[in-house]
C-alpha cells in the first residue's frame, strides 16, 4: 500500500477534512493520556485554517479521501515537526512512517535536529519515534506530558 501514497502540499480546501483527522486522531491521544486538555481538540476550523500559513503542511488522500497529515516549520535551526496522524483505520500499515520521512526530507536546508512531541503515555508513538532515531529529552509538565523528542539532522552529500 506504501506505493499508493503520494504526500503532496495542503492547499485551503483541506482544511475542514484536517480539521475532522485532527479530531479523530487527537481523541485516542486524549483517552491514552488521561487528558482531554489537548489543545488539538480545542481548536476550529479557522485554527487549523490559520496554520496552514505558519507551517508547512502536507496530506495525503487515499481515492479522494483525506487519511494522512504532518507539518513542519523552522524555529531557530530546529526542524518542528507537528500533527503526525494517520486515519486510526489506517494506523499500522506504514503510513505514519511514510509521513515522519517526508517531514524530516523536507526540512528547511538551515536546519540542524528535528523535534516533536507526544503524550507521555502514547506507548506506540513513543517506540515508533525512538525506532526513527529520536530520543526524549524532556517531559513537560501538564496530564499528558508531552514528552518532547528530538534528533540530530544528518547531512548527506547533496550540498
Amino acid at each position: 500500500m506504501a506505493g499508493e501514497w503520494e504526500v503532496l502540499p495542503a492547499a485551503p480546501g483541506d482544511v475542514a477534512e484536517l480539521h475532522v483527522l485532527t479530531l479523530a486522531c487527537w481523541v485516542g491521544e486524549a483517552l491514552l493520556n488521561d487528558d482531554l486538555t489537548i489543545p488539538p481538540l480545542h481548536e476550529s476550523t479557522a485554527d487549523t485554517a490559520a496554520s496552514l500559513a505558519e507551517w508547512d503542511t502536507y496530506v495525503v488522500r487515499v481515492a479522494g479521501r483525506l487519511v494522512g497529515s504532518v507539518r513542519g516549520r523552522l524555529d531557530g535551526t530546529t526542524w518542528e515537526i507537528g500533527r503526525l496522524m494517520v486515519a486510526p483505520d489506517l494506523q499500522g500499515r506504514g503510513l505514519g512512517r511514510v509521513l515522519l520521512e517526508h517531514a524530516e526530507r523536507v526540512a528547511a536546508p538551515s536546519a540542524t535536529t528535528y523535534r516533536l512531541v507526544t503524550g507521555k503515555d502514547s506507548e506506540a508513538n513513543l517506540r515508533r519515534y525512538k525506532r526513527a532515531g529520536y530520543r526524549v529529552r524532556e517531559v513537560l509538565g501538564g496530564p499528558s506530558g508531552p514528552a518532547v523528542l528530538t534528533k540530530a539532522r544528518r547531512r548527506t552529500g547533496r550540498g
